[in-house]
């Protein structure tokens, strides 16, 4: 091994280690076995992954390792999402700059074509990344959710659903992204509040239905949206109210499009909002839309799909059937205009006819799509829906029963409470970039349903004259994700893995998709896929929530923020100058530029050093814990560097002392060090095995790392040093055969976390001896021990540890080095003290670079003695000629005020009476206890000081 730790070379090393060997490409024969899956989130394709991605990811990678590592088949299934409207939007700018050309200028087909080169090259990009991670994945299986046989699975779903009655065609009010041209998910709709404007708008009342002629009363209306009026229906009120109740009933011209409508009373209305009387527009609003449907109001859609008037009204019933029940017409200075010009000129109208009351200033939540940036419209358009009632019982059951369970507990609530009140899901979207609805239609508008055409008109006997076309909309991209567990193991074509595997073991995701995928995931997995007894099977067991990775002001990461950082920029290193342009390369608002640099340069003035895989992996580990926000630590990936180093020298140090050593267990046991360190081990297995079964990485990290650098380097590695240097050939042995037996366990432990300097170590450490098997991973994890608890063992080395140290920092401030060995003497000790010391004299003196360690009845009156108190037993040590009573007196006086200052705060809090009185009487007791503890140490302290006070003296 190489003096210092070049994790560059080394990585690519071990890199192509694994690919010759096909360690990646492990295979799952052994069907004797229990098995472990998990399917890995599949990323979009639009881009390189973030630290969310690589932050999950390595869970999911430690998981594997660890449970194939317990003797398990395991699989780790690697895909990706063709994400919808997300790549279509990508794609689209792309040309867009590169060609010149929007979509319109393609072909369907030509277009498709480009997205799929697209594919090729960001699969490229993000594969790369996640093989520098190390993870144990298959990458000649990779599945990919629009490839031929996963799209023959949602063909397959999607028949079953419709042909049992689950999916259907209607006409609803739908949120509707003007820019991209479709509807959009309530739940993937931005509200953002933004200042807006109130408008007060005369709806003068009339005779009759009929009638032309006006009253010279009003009702006013208030709205942040005056150029829906196009397409009122009624105006609302409640029927309580004592201002309208008298005007329920009769009717209102609708300003400039001169429409009557009826004043209805409906218990929705809040009185105390605007003035008490609202517009119904049931086509443009959710609450009108429901207004609309519990009254049987007409709905007037009033836009086109780019978010521009019509040229005519398009007037459906309450059903959805369209009828002409009013004049169609808009004015022709209000048609085809964008809407929010035609809001102004509205305005400008209402003004002039006197119909504007008042304008007051107004903050509002308004709806944005989170993908185009755009404000939504609410739009009444035909989409497919799935009725979700039927599918959410068994979805429910599953998690309220623990048959599917939720880590943390407090997302289950969460889950629970969306599925109770859960809507039908708007399956369709009208985009190019999916798959497309499996449903043709003849020149009648009949609809058939199949895989193909051909299927199609063989299955419904169709003649050849019969024209057929598909339907244009694609399927949401949830909706073909929802199908992850069980067509990414290769349903309907292949079921090898899905006897093996499915359900799967744990889904490793965000708490912000438990309602986009997770329970999506579930309903469709247990409707469709069943077990050997028809028993709807759940697509996992786990479903482990991870926190949200933020930047180090604790704001999410985001291209458009200009705050993401690469999971690869961490292992490379990046400059200050690129790392700058990369975040503000994607930036939405060229405004931002500015901020984004000065915040970039704040937080990494020098840029990003490089660090290794293993650090970065440990990192994540480490932060894995039960928060939702995450702020991430640069910090941190460094003293996890600095780890990765320690275990490095020491694997070095210990590979050094056994190299020509012949293993063997025999009597590595009877030395006490070996003994502490074995149990202390054990102790560590068992606690490692507890952490990872609860999901409890931050945990496994902090454990590990305690033990690896405190016990075992900084103490363990100490304490032998002596006597590899001057023991016995016998004791030397006995240390050396133990040396690598705790390695291996250290190795094996954190190998699941830190694959690659694990890796290297144990192929350069397996040469020393056959003991294991030479790939790492093949190996099995060190097992807990029940018989193996020692508590008098790690009790008492523990605290001998402390007087090391003690003699340690006595040698620094006397400057007498360790080739010096002192004389110690101890007093007061207990029973099973007395007999450690003494069962253990020998081996206990070298490792503390002692001549002699004798226990005494009285205080020691030597000429130079330093004394030292060790949880009450008394420690002389004798330093001869080498000690400076000067410096050991300063040391005393420190020490004697830090005591007095102690005891001043004790006294002061004892003599208040108000204390006395409210304070609880164990924490009194154990003020005074405390106390007194003071005094007898300050009195040892100030005897110690008299006594070389005398010396000085003498």
């Amino acid at each position: 091994m190489d003096k210092n730790y070049n994790f560059h070379v080394i990585e690519k090393k071990i890199q192509k280690y694994c690919r010759k060997n096909k360690f990646f490409f492990h295979n799952n024969d052994f069907l004797n076995r229990d098995n472990f899956c998990i399917m890995v989130p599949p990323p979009n394709i639009t881009g390189y992954l973030h630290m969310g991605h690589a932050f999950q990811q390595t869970i999911m990678d430690t998981l594997i390792r660890y449970h194939r590592m317990s003797g398990k088949n395991t699989l780790l299934q690697m895909g990706t999402d063709h994400a919808g409207i997300a790549t279509q939007m990508v794609v689209e700018r792309y040309l867009l700059i590169k060609e010149g050309k929007n979509k319109d200028a393609y072909t369907r087909s030509e277009f498709i074509k480009k997205i799929f080169d697209w594919k090729k090259k960001s699969e490229l990009i993000m594969f790369n990344q996640i093989k520098r991670l190390g993870h144990l994945i298959d990458w000649t299986k990779v599945r990919f959710t629009l490839d031929s046989n996963f799209s023959k699975a949602v063909n397959n779903v999607f028949i079953k659903l419709y042909k049992d009655g689950l999916i259907y065609r209607r006409k609803k009010l739908v949120y509707w992204d003007p820019k991209f041209q479709t509807v959009i998910s309530d739940l993937e709709v931005e509200n953002k509040v933004c200042k807006s404007m109130m408008w007060y708008i005369r709806y003068f009342l009339i005779d009759d239905h009929n009638s032309a002629s006006l009253h010279k009363k009003y009702v006013t209306v208030a709205t942040t949206r005056p150029e829906t009026l196009l397409g009122d229906t009624a105006l609302a009120v409640h029927p309580s109210d004592n201002r309208y109740k008298k005007y329920i009933g009769c009717f209102v011209k609708v300003p400039i499009m001169n429409r009557s409508i009826p004043i209805i009373g409906d218990i929705s209305i809040d009185i105390s909002k605007g003035t008490g009387c609202m517009k119904v527009t049931p086509a443009h609003d959710f609450n009108d839309y429901d207004i609309g449907q519990r009254n049987k109001l007409p709905m007037i859609n009033i836009f086109t799909r780019d978010g521009k008037t019509l040229k005519k009204l398009n007037i459906f019933n309450y059903n959805g059937k369209k009828e002409k029940i009013f004049n169609n017409h808009i004015p022709k200075n209000l048609r085809n205009l964008d809407r929010f010009i035609v809001r102004k000129n509205i305005l400008s109208l209402l003004k002039s006819e006197n119909l504007l009351r008042k304008v007051i200033s107004y903050k509002n939540n308004i709806p944005h799509g989170d993908r185009s940036g755009v404000i939504l419209e609410p739009m009444l358009t035909n989409q497919w829906y799935l009725s979700t009632k039927l599918l959410s019982i068994e979805a429910i059951k599953a998690v309220k029963e623990d048959k599917i369970i939720f880590i943390p507990k407090q997302y289950k609530n969460m889950y629970l409470s969306w599925m109770n009140n859960i809507q039908d899901w708007c399956i369709s979207r009208q985009l190019w970039w999916g798959h497309r609805i499996p449903i043709w239609y003849d020149s009648q508008n009949n609809a058939y349903v199949g895989e193909s055409e051909e299927v199609i008109r063989k299955e419904y006997s169709l003649k050849k004259d019969i024209i057929l076309k598909q339907d244009t909309d694609v399927l949401d991209t949830w909706f073909s994700s929802s199908l992850w567990t069980f067509a990414g193991l290769g349903w309907p074509v292949d079921t090898k893995k899905i006897h093996m595997f499915h359900p799967t073991n744990v889904l490793v995701c965000g708490f912000d998709i438990i309602f986009f995928w997770i329970a999506r995931m579930i309903m469709i997995t247990m409707y469709i896929i069943k077990d050997k007894f028809g028993n709807p099977q759940i697509p996992f067991k786990y479903i482990y929530v991870t926190g949200l990775i933020r930047d180090e002001q604790g704001q999410k990461m985001s291209k458009s923020y200009g705050n993401i950082l690469d999971p690869l920029d961490m292992i490379d290193g990046i400059s200050l100058i690129k790392l700058i342009k990369k975040r503000t390369k994607n930036l939405l608002n060229s405004k931002q530029i500015n901020s984004v640099k000065i915040n970039t340069i704040k937080s990494f003035p020098k840029g990003i050093l490089s660090h290794s895989t293993d650090a970065l992996r440990f990192t994540f580990l480490s932060i894995a814990s039960t928060s939702r926000s995450i702020n991430w630590d640069m910090n941190r990936l460094k003293g996890y560097q600095n780890f990765c180093n320690k275990i490095w020298h020491a694997s070095r140090f210990v590979i050094h002392n056994i190299k020509k050593n012949v293993f063997n267990k025999a009597n590595i046991f009877l030395c006490i060090l070996n003994q502490w360190i074995y149990n202390e081990l054990n102790e560590v297995v068992k606690k490692y095995h507890i952490s990872l079964k609860l999901f409890r990485f931050d945990q496994l990290s902090t454990l590990l790392y305690k033990f690896i650098w405190n016990k075992f380097c900084d103490q363990y590695l100490e304490m032998i040093k002596p006597i590899l240097q001057t023991g016995s050939v016998y004791e030397i042995n006995i240390i050396k055969n133990f040396l690598f037996l705790i390695l291996s366990h250290i190795l094996l432990l954190v190998h699941p976390i830190i694959p690659f300097i694990t890796t290297y170590i144990w192929t350069i450490l397996h040469k020393s001896n056959k003991e294991f098997n030479s790939v790492i991973i093949l190996n099995s994890l060190p097992k807990y021990n029940t018989n193996l608890k020692n508590i008098y063992v790690i009790k008492f080395m523990n605290w001998f540890q402390k007087i090391i140290s003690v003699l340690r920092s006595i040698r620094v401030d006397t400057k007498v080095k360790h080739t010096k060995l002192l004389n110690v003497y101890y007093k007061n000790v207990s029973l099973y003290q007395r007999i450690f010391l003494q069962e253990n004299n020998i081996i206990l003196k070298k490792i503390a670079y002692l001549k002699c360690m004798i226990e005494i009845k009285s205080p020691l009156n030597l000429s130079s003695v330093i004394i030292r108190i060790v949880d009450d037993v008394e420690i002389f040590i004798s330093i001869d000629s080498c000690f400076d009573i000067n410096i050991e007196l300063q040391r005393l006086d420190k020490k004697i005020s830090l005591l007095n200052t102690e005891i001043q705060k004790i006294n002061y809090i004892l003599s208040n009476k108000k204390f006395l009185t409210n304070a609880p009487s164990s924490f009194i007791l154990e003020k005074q206890s405390l106390l007194k503890n003071n005094f007898d140490i300050l009195k040892k302290i100030n005897d110690q000081k008299n006594i070389l006070l005398k010396k000085i003296l003498i």
